[in-house]
């Protein structure tokens, strides 16, 4: 029989075996399906083919990490080739770990003492042996309580004891726990629930690693395939771009293109045709491994649970997307229909561009060429919406990464400066026009330029698919310097009409930046400016930018050696402003009259709107200037009543203040008769001015 010590009372066993929800048959043979085919995606995840053999009824084991079982729950494949069949796939629980524990009848939720632990197991049948050596003793445990005994030092503290009460055949026997050595359950379930409490915490602790167990059914020998979507790095690649020297005026140059991949996974790769895809499908996590439980509402008496607010999400509208045009000056990029022939030419060149290489290095022990010992070890090709490269037998250990030649071939590299006032204020920078001229797409990455053999400067580069161009940058050209200071912005009325009282103005406002570059090499080159787009505003000069986007414009000219060059851009806004001309004032309408580039026929109406105005605001003055004097009056009969108060109502002066009074009452009459007069006039005239502004349409 087997005795817990107090002190290991939760140590923790073995973790149990992991049944399968069908079957789970211990006497499967154990196969080895190596992973043979992998495909990794640039959008993060992986999938993943593991092709081999089984004899008979047979499983094999997949290791996991934690947090890739929701994808394999989501993506996994299974195929029996030849006639059998897939039995069950089994993998450990991922139950919260309260939850299980609980579950069980002795609670180790909450890391219990011993007299807890104890106090759980009311009624079980216990042997408790003695620390002393005593004779055993055994009974039901009855229960477990704290008491204070004295702690026999000098200055007579009470300390507390724990004793277990024990119910045998002699009655109730208190036994303090600080004695007892083990405690034995007697009863096997009990023992078999603690077993099963204690390998579920062992099993919790293993976090890292998961078991996918799958176990196939059939007779003989048969071939099966396993298929999963996981997490993976993404792939990167990085690139060599070789330029001939500044004398070249064929643009030719040459590229090199390395994945770079990793090998993250718990498995080493040996032989596995290895498949790089530089689409991006939507992948996400469901967690589909947690155990999920519903909570239920708590029926009270008399009460009804309440349904929980639904929520809906909105969809999408379908809106339908116009086809643009891009227009270009100079010479016009070659048809899609020619992508063939000049892939012809650029295959038949390859090896007139590597003997240039060669030749421009010839004298220079040092210089290196790139292009002559590299080849491409992937074959390129679309797949649906997808480009692929694929690269058979491909051996590397897990954990370890790797860079693979994917892309050697020629391709069109124009030499030019770019200009951004942004970027530098003063010099443009050393860069390349690069057309994808291969049949292959190019993903995102960091380049690297040589030239000549030696080290020219880094860029870096978008996705570049065939038959595209991109402009890259590596360098700052101190040989050129370009002067952008000077501008100029001015806004102009055009023109303004009324409709229906409300006064429309259209303003012109035009934006001039001239951009003055001077070369002081011995060399002409091309140097592209790139000038800020004003959303709203319409190009003027020049007529049409070489490239355009969002934010900026691209115009490309040569510069002649030791020549300075200039460039102006001007673009123009056409603003509209409305005003209702019944609310404005006098001075703001008189204004407007005078403005320059009104039509006549507007400067006519307005005139004739500020004259009814005038009217309008000489009578709201005459109106405020009779209410002044009724305040005036006002005030002076308070003064005279004050006045009153200290007379003898019998005095002349009473008489005289009195008959004061009655005067200003008769000039007050006669004021406010004057104030309702003026305000029928405003009223009036207001009418005529409102009639005559909502009828107005002129211009």
């Amino acid at each position: 029989m087997r005795f817990l010590h107090p002190a290991v009372f939760a140590a923790a066993v073995s973790a149990a075996a992991f049944v399968s929800p069908v079957r789970a048959d211990p006497a499967d043979a154990q196969a080895n399906v190596p992973v043979k085919q992998v495909v990794l995606y640039s959008s993060g995840v992986g999938y993943f083919e593991h092709f081999g053999s089984v004899n008979g009824n047979a499983a094999t084991v997949l290791r996991f990490k934690t947090d890739q079982i929701n994808d394999i729950l989501k993506s996994l494949v299974l195929e029996d080739m030849d006639g059998g069949k897939v039995a069950a796939v089994s993998y450990p629980s991922q139950g919260p770990l309260a939850h299980t524990l609980r579950s069980f009848q002795i609670d180790l939720t909450s890391n219990p003492p011993l007299a807890e632990l104890l106090n759980q197991l009311r009624g079980a049948q216990v042997t408790i042996n003695r620390a002393d050596g005593g004779a055993p003793l055994e009974g039901t445990i009855l229960g477990v309580e704290k008491q204070q005994r004295p702690s026999g030092d000098k200055d007579h503290q009470l300390m507390d004891v724990w004793i277990l009460n024990l119910v045998g055949d002699s009655g109730i026997q208190p036994v303090e726990l600080n004695r007892v050595g083990d405690v034995k359950l007697q009863d096997p379930e009990l023992r078999k629930e603690l077993s099963a409490a204690l390998a579920a915490l062992a099993q919790a602790r293993d976090k890292d690693k998961k078991p996918v167990e799958i176990h196939f059914d059939g007779q003989g020998e048969r071939r099966v395939r396993i298929g999963y979507v996981v997490e993976t790095p993404v792939w990167k690649t990085s690139y060599r771009l070789i330029l001939l020297d500044k004398n070249d005026q064929q643009n030719r140059g040459s590229i090199q293109g390395w994945a770079v991949v990793e090998n993250q996974t718990d498995s080493d790769w040996k032989d596995v045709q290895l498949s790089l895809v530089s689409g991006r499908p939507i992948s996400f996590i469901e967690d589909l491994y947690q155990p999920l439980y519903i909570p239920r509402p708590v029926v009270k008496p008399e009460l009804y649970a309440s349904l929980m607010p639904q929520t809906y999400a909105g969809g999408l509208t379908q809106l339908a997307v116009g086809k643009m045009e891009t227009l270009q000056e100079g010479e016009a990029l070659a048809p899609a229909a020619a992508a063939p022939q000049m892939l012809a030419r650029r295959m038949a060149g390859e090896n007139d561009l590597r003997d240039s290489l060669a030749a421009s290095d010839r004298g220079r022990l040092a210089s290196i060429n790139p292009t002559s010992s590299v080849a491409s070890i992937a074959s390129a090709a679309k797949v649906g919406e997808f480009f692929q490269y694929t690269v058979g037998s491909v051996t590397l250990a897990r954990q370890q990464s790797a860079m693979l030649p994917i892309v050697t071939d020629s391709v069109q590299a124009e030499r030019l400066s770019i200009y951004n006032q942004g970027v530098l204020p003063n010099n443009p920078l050393l860069g390349a026009r690069i057309k994808n001229t291969t049949d292959k797409y190019l993903m995102q990455g960091p380049i690297t330029v040589l030239q000549g053999g030696s080290y020219a400067g880094d860029a870096n580069i978008e996705d570049l698919p065939p038959g595209q161009q991109r402009l890259i940058s590596f360098g700052v050209d101190q040989e050129v310097t370009v002067n952008a200071t000077n501008n100029t912005q001015t806004r102009d009325l055009m023109t303004g009409r009324i409709v229906k009282g409300v006064l429309e103005l259209t303003y012109k406002q035009t934006f001039n930046q001239d951009y003055t570059a001077e070369d002081k090499s011995d060399s002409p080159r091309m140097l592209v400016i790139e000038a800020p787009r004003h959303q709203g505003w319409e190009l003027l000069e020049p007529k049409k930018p070489q490239e355009s986007t969002d934010t900026l414009y691209r115009f490309e000219g040569k510069l002649e050696p030791h020549k300075a060059s200039k460039l102006t851009v001007r673009e123009q806004h056409v603003d509209l402003q409305r005003f209702e001309i019944l609310p404005l004032d006098l001075q703001a309408v008189v204004s407007f009259v005078h403005t320059g580039r009104m039509p006549q026929d507007v400067r006519d109406a307005l005139s004739r709107a500020a004259q009814l105005k005038s009217d309008l605001v000489n009578l709201q003055r005459q109106t405020q200037e009779t209410q002044q004097k009724v305040n005036q009056i006002s005030q002076e009969q308070t003064r005279i009543r004050e006045n009153m108060k200290a007379v003898n109502p019998s005095s002349a002066y009473y008489k005289r203040l009195l008959q004061e009074l009655d005067d200003q009452e008769t000039q007050i009459q006669d004021l406010h008769k004057r104030i309702d007069d003026l305000q029928k006039q405003q009223e009036q005239k207001r009418k005529v001015l409102g009639d005559y502004l909502g009828n107005l349409n002129v211009g």
